[in-house]
C-alpha cells in the first residue's frame, strides 16, 4: 500500500476513535457505548476504511497508466492530444470515489479514456457492484425497499428513481446471458430428462395510463363507490397481468399419489431438481406472446419433438387454451399438469362447507378426497387431477 493510502486509513481510524495500539475502540471512546452502537460505528468505520483502500488502488492505477499510441474511435478518428488527471465520480459499494485517468483528445470530438475500458467502468456513476445490489434487492421487494437497502449498505444518497433506472439497466443483458449459456446447456443435456414448460400470471394494479386499451375502457365505465380509495371488487379493471414463463429439464422420479401426499417427515424419495432453467417475464406482452416464447425455447432444445413435454400450470383456463393452441400449431404432444398445491385449494374451499374452520378433521378429509381423486380417475384427462372424481368423492 502506498504511503498516502496508509495515511488516509490512519486518518480515518483516528477520526473515528480507533486505537492503533489496541486494535479496537479506545477505552475512553467505547466506555459509554452499548454493543449495538459499537456495531453501527464499526460498520460505518469499516466501510470508510474499505473506501480508502479502494480509492488508493484507483489512484495507484492512475499513476501507473501509460500512454497508448493510435487511440481512435469507431470511425477511425484518432485522438492525438493527451491530457492527464481527468476525473470522474464512481459510486461504489464502499462509498463515492473519484477516478483519475488519461484523456485522449481531438478538437471537435468526444474524449476517449482507455482506462475506462481497462477498468470496465459503467457509463453511469453507480458501479457494477451497486447495480448488482440494487438488482437483487429490487427483485426481492419494492423499489422503496431496494432504495433503503442500498443506502444503508453503501452510505450513498441514492434516490428511488436512480434505483429504478439501475434495475432497468441490469436487465438489458437478459438475452445475451441466455445466448452465452446455450452451448454449455446443450453439452450437458440428457435425452431421458423430461422437458418442462411452465406459465403463470399475476395481476398488478397499474396507473390508468398504463392499462391495456380494453381494460382502460372498462375502468372508465366503472362507478367507484368512494372518491379516495378503491373498494373491494373494484380492482378488476385496474390491473395488467404480469406473465411469467419457464423452461427447464428434470430427471423423471415416478411417485404414487400416496408418495406425493405423504407428510413431510415421511417422504423418503429424493426430490428431483430442475436443471438448465430458462426464465422470462413481461408485463408488456400478453399471455399468448409469453407462452409462444416458452414454446420457442422448448423447440430449440428439442426441435424434432423426440422428448416428453410436460406443461405445468395452476389451472388458469386462458393459459391452458393458449398452451393447447401453441402445441397444436407446432404439432407437438404435451401433457398438461395442474399444480397439486393449487388443486388442493379447491378441496379446502369445499372442506369449510362441512367443517368448522380450524377443525383438524378437515385436514384428514382433504387428504382422503385428494388421494381418491388422484388414484381413482378413469377419465383419461390430459391433466393430472380430475375434478369430476374429486366431486364424486364429496359427501352426499
Amino acid at each position: 500500500m502506498s504511503r498516502p493510502g496508509a495515511a488516509r486509513i490512519r486518518s480515518v481510524a483516528r477520526g473515528s476513535g480507533l486505537s492503533r495500539s489496541s486494535g479496537g475502540w479506545g477505552e475512553k471512546d467505547a466506555a459509554g457505548l452499548e454493543h449495538w452502537e459499537l456495531e453501527a460505528q464499526l460498520q460505518a468505520v469499516g466501510r470508510q476504511l474499505l473506501c480508502a483502500l479502494f480509492r488508493d488502488h484507483l489512484d495507484l492505477h492512475a499513476g501507473r497508466e501509460l500512454r497508448v499510441d493510435g487511440v481512435a474511435d469507431a470511425s477511425a478518428v484518432e485522438r492525438r492530444t493527451l491530457e492527464r488527471d481527468h476525473r470522474r465520480p464512481l459510486c461504489s459499494v464502499f462509498g463515492e470515489v473519484s477516478v483519475s485517468r488519461l484523456a485522449y483528445r481531438q478538437r471537435g470530438e468526444e474524449n476517449l479514456y482507455v482506462a475506462d475500458g481497462a477498468l470496465n467502468l459503467p457509463v453511469e456513476r453507480a458501479s457494477h457492484g451497486v447495480r448488482r445490489l440494487v438488482a437483487i434487492e429490487a427483485a426481492a421487494g419494492s423499489f422503496e425497499h431496494a432504495t433503503g437497502q442500498a443506502r444503508e449498505r453503501t452510505g450513498l444518497a441514492l434516490g428511488k428513481r436512480q434505483v429504478e433506472e439501475l434495475a432497468v439497466r441490469a436487465a438489458v443483458d437478459f438475452d445475451r446471458f441466455y445466448a452465452e449459456r446455450i452451448s454449455e446447456v446443450d453439452a450437458e443435456r440428457e435425452k431421458e430428462d423430461v422437458l418442462v414448460l411452465s406459465a403463470d400470471g399475476k395481476g398488478i394494479v397499474m396507473r390508468s395510463d398504463a392499462l391495456r386499451e380494453a381494460t382502460a375502457r372498462a375502468a372508465q365505465r366503472a362507478s367507484p363507490k368512494l372518491k379516495t380509495r378503491v373498494s373491494r371488487g373494484e380492482k378488476a379493471n385496474r390491473k395488467r397481468i404480469a406473465e411469467v414463463g419457464a423452461v427447464y429439464e428434470i430427471t423423471p422420479a415416478p411417485r404414487t399419489p400416496a408418495d406425493v401426499l405423504a407428510p413431510a417427515k415421511e417422504k423418503v424419495l429424493p426430490m428431483p431438481k430442475a436443471k438448465h432453467r430458462w426464465l422470462t417475464a413481461s408485463v408488456v406482452e400478453d399471455a399468448a406472446t409469453v407462452v409462444s416464447g416458452i414454446f420457442d425455447e422448448a423447440e430449440r432444445r428439442d426441435p424434432d419433438h423426440q422428448r416428453q413435454w410436460l406443461v405445468l400450470v395452476d389451472g388458469n383456463n386462458h393459459q391452458i387454451d393458449r398452451i393447447k393452441v401453441e402445441a397444436k400449431k407446432r404439432k407437438v404432444k404435451t401433457k398438461i399438469v395442474v399444480d397439486v398445491v393449487h388443486v388442493l385449494e379447491y378441496l379446502w374451499g369445499a372442506a369449510w362447507c362441512f367443517f368448522n374452520e380450524g377443525d383438524p378433521a378437515a385436514e384428514t378429509w382433504v387428504h382422503e378426497k385428494a388421494l381418491y381423486a388422484f388414484t381413482e380417475c378413469r377419465h383419461r384427462r390430459s391433466v393430472s387431477f380430475c375434478h369430476r372424481c374429486a366431486g364424486s368423492a364429496l359427501p352426499g
